[in-house]
């Protein structure tokens, strides 16, 4: 079970890649992926005991310098996020949707996670910047007051460092909606 992860985001992906590097000398932490995202960013995402993936942020941003776009360490990271991120969440219902935009791809890492830490949520997708102009966004469900008390938790979040774009509540939304969410 994944306990900690820490997310970097970069402008630059040669700088991101040399901070990937970092990361990865500074402690024992384990890469989930580290990759070129639109437009021209690097993302990189890694998991290890809170100690360690402390340190190796620390040199991965140091390493950044003036690239870094953002950046969080979660501890407790809630399950679903990461799911969510691979895009693993098997869900098939109805119930109302909550959507959240994110001007980084970081921030939506740590919205989903004040989301579903929120309320009894169903993340259906973090979407991490392919294709989307360098933002990110999150799809959650479940009933309605849950969706609404998740999408204002996760939304904070954006809001104090920034970074959200937008987030709306759709109570009962068309069957043809959840279809084309996933």
């Amino acid at each position: 079970m994944i306990e900690t992860v820490g997310f970097l985001e970069l402008n630059c992906i040669a700088k991101g890649v040399e901070a990937a590097d970092a990361i990865l000398k500074a402690a024992q932490v384990e890469l989930t992926f580290a990759k070129p995202v639109c437009p021209g960013k690097y993302s990189i995402l890694f998991t290890g005991e809170v100690a360690a993936v402390k340190a190796s942020l620390d040199a991965g941003m140091a390493v950044g310098e003036s690239h870094v776009v953002d950046s969080t360490v979660i501890p407790r990271v809630h399950p679903q996020v990461i799911e969510a991120i691979h895009q693993a969440t098997d869900f098939h219902g109805t119930g109302a949707i909550g959507v959240m935009e994110f001007f980084s791809i970081t921030a939506a890492v740590y919205g989903a996670d004040a989301a579903v830490k929120a309320a009894n949520v169903t993340l259906l997708d973090v979407r991490l910047g392919m294709g989307l102009g360098g933002k990110s966004f999150v799809v959650m469900t479940g009933d309605v007051a849950s969706v609404k008390a998740s999408v204002e938790a996760g939304s904070e979040e954006g809001k104090n460092n920034g970074l959200l774009v937008s987030s709306v509540v759709i109570p009962s939304p068309r069957p043809e909606i959840f279809e084309s969410l996933m």
